[in-house]
C-alpha cells in the first residue's frame, strides 16, 4: 500500500513536496491554514539550480512560460550613479533546457504549482489547521484538524515557514534570528528595452531590478536596520524612494514611481538555523521551517524546492520513515549551511557603510566577481 504523507504548510516547500510524492505514486495531504490561497509576496528570481529541481518535478516548462527567462544570465553590477562596475553571468546547470536564471511573479509561481497539484488529484485541505498531533509508536501518525476531522498518516512533514507551529511543536520555541536587515520590494511595468538583471552596489544599500514577466519587474532593495523599527505600512512608499533616493541610473524611473504603498513591500529579515536532527519519529520539518536564509543570493526558494524533490525520492525508496527522515536532514544539511553562511556574507557586503571598503568591494567585485559567481554555482552543480 502507498504511504500516506500528511504536509502542513502549502507554500513553496509543501506544494513543491505534494508534486513530487504523488509522482512517484504516494499519497500526499496537503494542509493549509489560509482559505484564500494565494501568495502576497511580489516576485522571485530562481537560478539553474532551483530550476533543475522544478525541472524533476516536471513543472519547469510552466515557469518558463510565464516567468521571464535570462537570455543569457547576465547581471549587471551598477554604482548608484548608474555607472558599470562589471557583468557577471550566471551559469546553467543540467542541460541545454535549464536557462541560467528566470524571474517570476509569485502568483504565476503559486499558479504553476497549484495547477500541477490539481492535475495530480491531490487531496488539499483548505482553511484548516493541526490542532493536535500524536506520533505514538507503532500507530499511525494522527492529525486532529480544526474543521473537527481527523487524519491518519505514515508521515508528517512541516512546510510551514519561518514560524513553524510544527517546528515548535517537535523542539521547543525555537525563533527566527533577526539579521538587522531590511528589505523593499515593489513592481512595476517593465520596459520592453529592459531585458537583464541589475544590482546597483552604493554605500550602505543594495538595489536590484529583476524582470519577472514580458511586461513586470520587481526592485528589491537592502538596508541596514540594526534595530528592527517598526515602519507604518501607508509610509513604506515614501521611506523606499528616501532610503535609496541617492540611486540614478535605469533604477531611478522605478523609485520615481513609488507614489504610493499599494504595489511595495518591507520585510524584516530573519534566518532560521535548526539544529540537526530536523525530525522526531515520523515528522520533520523542511524549507523555511528548518533552515530560513537571508535573500542575498536567492537561493531560498531553490533550497525548498531542492528539499522537496530529495524528501519525495528518499520517502519513495524506502520503507523505514524515522531512518529515512534522519538521512534526509544530514543529506541537505551541509548544503542549505552553505547558502545561508553565503548569503548573509553577500548581503554584509552589499551594506558597508564606509567609504574606503565600499571602493575596495566594487574593486573586488570587477575583478573577482565571476570567480565568485563560478565557484558558488559549480557547488551548487553539485547533485543534490
Amino acid at each position: 500500500m502507498e504511504k500516506r504523507i500528511a504536509i502542513i504548510g502549502a507554500g513553496i516547500a509543501g506544494s513543491a513536496l505534494a508534486i513530487g510524492l504523488a509522482r512517484r505514486g504516494l499519497r500526499p495531504v496537503l494542509i493549509e491554514k489560509d482559505a484564500a490561497w494565494t501568495p502576497t509576496s511580489s516576485g522571485i528570481f530562481i537560478y539553474a539550480n532551483g530550476l533543475r529541481a522544478l525541472d524533476q518535478l516536471g513543472v519547469l516548462d510552466g515557469i518558463k512560460r510565464s516567468g521571464w527567462v535570462s537570455p543569457d544570465g547576465a547581471n549587471l553590477y551598477l554604482t548608484p550613479a548608474g555607472q558599470e562596475i562589471v557583468t557577471t553571468c550566471y551559469p546553467s546547470i543540467g542541460g541545454d533546457h535549464i536557462p541560467p536564471i528566470v524571474g517570476i511573479r509569485r502568483v504565476e509561481l503559486h499558479r504553476v504549482l497549484t495547477s500541477a497539484i490539481k492535475a495530480l488529484d491531490v487531496d488539499v485541505r483548505l482553511g484548516v489547521t493541526a490542532d493536535r498531533i500524536d506520533d505514538t509508536p507503532g500507530k499511525p501518525v494522527t492529525l486532529s484538524l480544526s474543521d473537527g476531522s481527523h487524519l491518519e498518516c505514515d508521515c508528517l512533514v512541516g512546510a510551514d515557514g519561518v514560524r513553524s507551529q510544527l517546528r515548535t511543536h517537535l523542539f521547543g520555541s525555537i525563533e527566527p534570528s533577526y539579521t538587522g536587515f531590511g528589505v523593499w520590494r515593489s513592481t512595476h511595468v517593465k520596459p520592453k528595452d529592459l531585458n537583464v538583471k541589475i544590482m546597483v552596489m552604493g554605500l550602505g544599500i543594495r538595489l536590484g531590478v529583476m524582470p519577472t514577466a514580458a511586461d513586470e519587474l520587481y526592485i528589491f532593495g537592502t538596508t541596514r536596520e540594526p534595530d528592527k523599527p517598526f515602519y507604518p505600512r501607508e509610509e513604506w512608499h515614501n521611506l523606499m524612494r528616501e532610503k535609496f533616493a541617492v540611486v540614478q541610473g535605469p533604477a531611478r524611473q522605478f523609485l520615481d514611481e513609488l507614489t504610493s504603498p499599494d504595489r511595495v513591500v518591507y520585510t524584516a529579515v530573519e534566518e532560521v538555523h535548526l539544529p540537526l536532527p530536523w525530525s522526531k519519529g515520523r515528522t520533520i520539518v523542511i524549507g523555511d521551517a528548518a533552515h530560513s536564509s537571508t535573500p542575498f543570493m536567492g537561493q531560498g526558494g531553490a533550497m525548498a524546492i531542492e528539499d522537496a524533490v530529495v524528501l519525495a525520492e528518499m520517502l519513495a525508496a524506502s520503507g523505514d520513515i524515522p531512518s529515512t527522515l534522519l538521512a534526509f536532514g544530514e543529506r541537505r544539511f551541509e548544503r542549505c549551511k552553505f547558502v545561508q553562511d553565503v548569503s548573509r556574507g553577500v548581503g554584509e557586503a552589499g551594506a558597508i557603510e564606509d567609504l574606503a571598503a565600499t571602493i575596495a568591494r566594487d574593486k573586488r567585485l570587477k575583478e573577482q566577481g565571476q570567480v565568485d559567481v563560478d565557484r558558488f554555482y559549480a557547488r551548487m552543480a553539485d547533485a543534490i
